[in-house]
């Protein structure tokens, strides 16, 4: 995930090693504070990330920041219970929308260990299924 991140992460009580990243499910959230439908989706995720680590952590969110300033990025983060990228971190930003082919925001894929793409379709999953995607997720990971 190093490879993939960097060396940390930022989480609420500040910098993360990105090596503690270990839950069963690793979503990729590319999303932006001046993005409405960014606006809509991040609080029901938000919901959808609590309710599911309510009993153990099973899903980690890394928060992929397309804001166009320093307090665009604090404004939004504030509102996200999960890790980020370092907003300032911009070739990384760059690399992983490449690497993913992200066309739009907002976007939440699934990634296994290695950093691969399992599913792109997490949005609609969160949205749809809530709780119940987890199925479809394990068995995308298992592909």
């Amino acid at each position: 995930m190093e490879a993939l991140f960097g060396p940390t992460l930022i989480g609420k009580t500040g910098q993360i090693p990105t090596s503690s990243l270990n839950s069963r499910f690793i979503l990729v959230y590319f999303g932006a504070y001046w993005c409405p439908p960014c606006r809509g989706f991040t609080p029901k995720l938000g919901m959808f990330y609590d309710s599911i680590n309510s009993g153990s952590k099973q899903v980690e969110i890394v928060y992929i920041s397309r804001d166009k300033t320093p307090d665009q990025f604090d404004d939004y983060y504030s509102e996200m219970p999960w890790l980020a990228l370092p907003y300032e971190d911009k070739s990384r930003i760059a690399a992983l929308g490449i690497r993913y082919q992200i066309q739009q925001i907002p976007c939440l894929i699934l990634i296994d260990n290695q950093g691969n793409m399992k599913r792109n379709t997490c949005r609609m999953d969160v949205t749809n299924k809530g709780p119940n995607c987890l199925n479809d997720w394990e068995q995308a990971l298992l592909r």
